[in-house]
């Protein structure tokens, strides 16, 4: 039960890669080259055929790139700038000192509870400037670097395969940075920086295009991919979540894994579980062990030291543990009111599960059938014809 709820958690994740992974690879990927040779075998089998070998290599190819490429330049990177004596893993954002949090504040409070931390926070503020260079250097890589290779190198080799196999059975036949800007690239997740990538990549194959329909209908239906791959799930996420509400008078605001912890419910049952109402930072350095502090850990990316000292190294995001507290906070009046605990907390885990692969399944049917349908209807609009316009 528990590696089922994982799964649904994990899919349920929209600033994760496992949606994406989902979505694009099982399901995206074999709908669409189905949908290309089923398209293009109305008028020309040969073709068809062509567009198949085409749409895999284009689509599977750009998975691998697009899902493995990123993850793998930020590791080499990260590998790099230790190397050169550099933490990678020091989150710029306390460049900017506050009240309970930044490099200096850090320093001053863990240098006795964190030495080896705080020495490489001293040396991260004593070389500002390098670091930022090296994490400037770092997102250019992981971005670049899959862009070139998706959007300019691998459609021109895969329509230098087509036109190969072409030659050969005509062959056979007749024979500078700045500090914010830094702290804003150095915090992007892995699918903010697939969505970067995706633009590169929208722009190499536009401009790796073969004629001008193409070019149009690359741009359709690049444009239709990131609006549904990135911006859509979040927003049927929300409008799902919203309906169950008002439908089940559920709140499904929280991770699945969390109203599945009988730890957790058990809390609720006794009251025993104290949400800080302000100075959160400081209630979590004073209180490492509170059950509180351990859902931060798992629930709001706070990181902590072997020793259960919070790592200096890493920016607390405030709003969103005052996000986490509020939905906590009506989770546990809505489940005290329905006068069963248990079983409120059982029903909004199967609503949640619900909505999760409702909005997978909603989406994934936009991306694989939806948009290509639509670009088909655009190609057949623009061009009078089914097949695909760099083929013809």
């Amino acid at each position: 039960m528990s590696l089922l709820i994982n799964t649904i958690s994990a899919i349920g994740n929209n600033s994760s890669v496992a949606p994406l992974l989902i979505r694009d690879c099982a399901i995206e990927n074999p709908v669409k080259i189905g949908l290309t040779y089923k398209q293009n075998a109305k008028t020309d089998k040969k073709i068809a055929q062509e567009a198949l070998r085409e749409r895999a290599i284009e689509e599977y190819g750009t998975s691998a790139i697009w899902l493995g490429g990123i993850p793998l330049m930020n590791k080499l990177c990260n590998f790099a700038i230790k190397k050169i004596g550099y933490n990678p893993e020091i989150n710029p954002k306390l460049f900017k000192e506050s009240k309970n949090q930044g490099l200096k504040y850090n320093i001053e409070n863990f240098s006795k509870k964190a030495p080896q931390a705080t020495d490489e926070l001293k040396k991260i503020l004593k070389n500002k400037k390098t670091y930022e260079a090296l994490l400037a250097g770092k997102f250019v890589a992981s971005t670049a670097i899959p862009i070139y290779l998706m959007g300019f190198l691998l459609p021109k080799l895969n329509f230098g395969l087509t036109k190969k196999l072409r030659e050969e059975k005509k062959t056979n036949k007749e024979i500078n940075f700045k500090g914010n800007l830094i702290s804003t690239i150095a915090n992007l997740t892995t699918p903010n920086q697939m969505a970067i990538t995706d633009v590169g990549l929208s722009v190499g194959r536009i401009k790796s295009a073969r004629n001008k329909n193409e070019k149009v209908e690359t741009a359709f239906k690049m444009s239709g991919m990131m609006l549904l791959n990135y911006v859509a799930p979040s927003w049927i996420q929300k409008g799902l979540d919203l309906i169950s509400k008002k439908l089940f008078n559920t709140n499904v605001d929280l991770d699945v894994r969390l109203m599945n912890d009988k730890s957790f419910v058990e809390a609720i049952k006794s009251n025993s579980l104290e949400l800080p109402k302000e100075n959160i930072i400081s209630y979590i350095d004073k209180n490492p062990k509170s059950a509180f502090t351990k859902l931060t850990k798992d629930y709001c990316e706070v990181k902590f030291l072997k020793d259960s000292v919070r790592d200096p190294r890493s920016f607390v995001d405030e709003e969103k543990i005052k996000s986490f507290i509020n939905n906590i906070s009506d989770f546990i009046k809505e489940a005290k009111n329905s006068g069963n605990i248990e079983k409120y907390a059982k029903k909004a885990i199967k609503v949640k599960s619900f909505n999760i692969i409702l909005n997978i399944v909603s989406s994934s049917i936009l991306l694989a059938y939806c948009l290509p349908k639509a670009t088909f209807a655009l190609r057949k609009k623009f061009t009078g014809k089914e097949n695909e316009p760099g083929l013809i």
